[in-house]
């Protein structure tokens, strides 16, 4: 099988993919925005030729590379994504080109909140009220009938950024001028889901899930990345067996169909709370922040291999152990500025036999700001074969590191 695969070489862990895809026996070519010279050797090794455009969420650019390479040859048989900027255009382009694989219509309805919103509420699975406007008299109108809390995102935003919280008409009208409603934007508005957020990860092929993955975030990412003093945290389950996970499993298997994913990662939130279990959102790629090494270092399973044996041969090669709960925490500096130093790093000599790995940039570095995520700045990997253990351990790194600026 030959599969084109976009933007190779970033973020840091585009590369496993293609290593993965030759790993189960496929030829791969890369379309990405840096040079050839500039890849990593390690890359470069990984692919069997490398296209250069001007930038893969270009649509003519990357039709154009697409439709060279076939040319070529030899046939292509699938066009590959895993970042969230480039679904899109990738199914554009796929669609143009007759490649199989993640239709422009899920594409878009796994990019845009209100469009997904609305096609699950069809199919009777429990979201958030929303609506999509560029409109402020509308986006006043909803507030109005549903009431306050409200959410105010972009359409098509990811994670937290230029997400607002927003509690009365104040903060409301403060919300609509700094989304750039005013200049033409349109946003989705959507009620205040109250409850513990985690999400839910799958790799599919032909529909089926092969691989399933789920995981808490403590505080709600939106509490986690306004506020600095919390060392936030994630943590992969190894309990997914136990009472409860299986109605997530159960939403999970209908939103995909309701979607149309049929092979592909996919990357699920979710709320639960005094309305019970609620859809958040959806993306059709793998999720981002590292989780997947965290299943990798968890399941005695190398998961970027699933993604491949799903992409080519359409099955699972491995089983998920589920040997280990595996978290990270990440650790924020005491302000803006130069990091200077660390306090506390005795706790990692403490935790060494459940340590995967840290980042600990060092003295001199510019720190990154609060909302850039739970990689910015430093952080630190655990897993453990208790779930509860993990999270304490978790808690005590968060509890005794600090990140010290100068």
């Amino acid at each position: 099988m030959h599969v084109i695969f976009v933007e190779p070489a970033f973020p840091y862990n585009q590369q496993q993919f293609p290593r993965a895809l030759k790993a189960v026996g496929a030829r791969v070519t890369g379309i990405g925005e840096a040079s050839h010279d500039a890849l990593p050797q390690s890359l470069r090794d990984q692919l069997d030729d490398y296209v250069q455009i001007r930038s893969v969420v270009h649509e003519p650019s990357l039709r154009q590379a697409v439709e060279m390479i076939q040319r070529k040859g030899p046939w292509v048989d699938r066009l590959e994504a895993t970042v969230e900027a480039h679904i899109l255009p990738a199914a554009k382009v796929r669609a143009a080109c007759g490649i199989p694989g993640t239709s422009v219509e899920t594409a878009f309805l796994c990019r845009d909140k209100p469009a997904m919103k609305e096609a699950l509420r069809k199919a009777g699975i429990a979201c958030a009220q929303s609506t999509g406007t560029g409109d402020p008299d509308a986006v006043r109108a909803f507030a109005a009938a549903v009431g306050y809390p409200l959410i105010v995102k972009p359409r098509d935003a990811a994670g937290a950024a230029g997400t607002f919280k927003v509690t009365d008409d104040a903060e409301l009208e403060s919300a609509i001028a700094e989304s750039g409603m005013a200049r033409g934007a349109s946003v989705a508005v959507e009620e205040f889901i109250e409850g513990h957020e985690g999400f839910f990860d799958t790799i599919t092929a032909g529909g089926r899930i092969l691989h399933h993955f789920v995981t808490h975030y403590y505080p709600g990412v939106l509490e986690a990345m306004r506020t600095r003093w919390i060392s936030p945290q994630f943590i992969a389950t190894n309990r997914t067996g136990a009472q409860g996970y299986g109605e997530l499993e159960v939403m999970a298997e209908k939103v995909i169909r309701a979607l149309g994913i049929v092979t592909s990662a996919s990357h699920m939130e979710w709320f639960f709370g005094p309305k019970g279990l609620t859809f958040s959102e959806i993306g059709c790629r793998p999720p981002g922040v590292g989780a997947w090494d965290l299943y990798c270092a968890g399941n005695d399973l190398d998961v970027y291999r699933e993604w491949a044996m799903a992409i080519v041969h359409g099955e699972r090669g491995d089983r998920a152990s589920r040997r280990f709960a595996a978290g990270l925490v990440n650790l924020r500096p005491e302000a803006d500025g130069r990091i200077r130093g660390y306090d506390g790093l005795s706790v990692l000599d403490r935790f060494s036999q459940w340590l995967i790995d840290h980042h600990l940039p060092p003295a001199g570095t510019p720190t990154q700001p609060v909302e850039a995520g739970y990689m910015a700045n430093a952080w630190v990997r655990l897993r453990h074969p208790d779930y509860d253990r993990l999270r304490w351990m978790l808690d005590e790194v968060g509890r005794n590191m600090r990140v010290r600026v100068a």
